[in-house]
C-alpha cells in the first residue's frame, strides 16, 4: 500500500505517505465550497506533475554528470467545467546558471516529456512546458 487517507470534516483530508509517515493536509479550493488553507487535490495532481518531470530530468541528468540542482518549476493549474476537472497544467521550469551544451538541453528537454504523471494524464488535460535556460 501507497498511502492512507482520512477525511478530516469541512472539506479537508489528510494522506499519510504509509512507508515514510510524511503527511499532507488537502483543502477544497475556494472556488469548490472549501476555505483553501491547504493544496487542493487537484493542486496535488497539477504540482505531482512538475515534481514527476523534474525528477526525471533528475535521473537523466545523473545518468550523465549534468549539474542541475537548483532547477524550479512554477505551476499553473486551470480548471474546465462539465465536468469539474483539470483543463490545462502550465509549468515553467527555470533551469539555474550553468553551463548546458545543446546535446544536454535536448537530453532534459526529452527527459521532461516522458515522466510517469505526464504519460497518465488523460487526453482532455492540456500540459504546457516551458523551460527556460541560463
Amino acid at each position: 500500500m501507497t498511502s492512507r487517507v482520512i477525511y478530516k470534516g469541512k472539506l479537508r483530508t489528510e494522506a499519510t505517505h504509509l512507508r515514510s509517515g510524511n503527511t499532507i493536509i488537502t483543502d477544497a479550493p475556494v472556488d469548490n465550497h472549501g476555505n483553501g488553507e491547504a493544496f487542493s487535490p487537484t493542486d496535488l495532481a497539477a504540482t505531482s506533475l512538475a515534481s514527476c518531470l523534474l525528477t526525471i530530468m533528475g535521473i537523466a541528468a545523473n545518468a550523465r554528470d549534468i549539474d542541475m540542482e537548483g532547477a524550479t518549476a512554477t505551476v499553473n493549474k486551470i480548471m474546465s467545467s462539465d465536468p469539474r476537472r483539470i483543463g490545462k497544467i502550465e509549468i515553467e521550469v527555470t533551469m539555474p546558471k550553468k553551463p548546458y551544451t545543446e546535446a544536454e538541453k535536448k537530453i532534459l528537454e526529452k527527459a521532461a516529456h516522458h515522466c510517469p504523471v505526464a504519460l497518465s494524464l488523460g487526453d482532455k488535460t492540456e500540459e504546457e512546458l516551458t523551460i527556460i535556460w541560463p
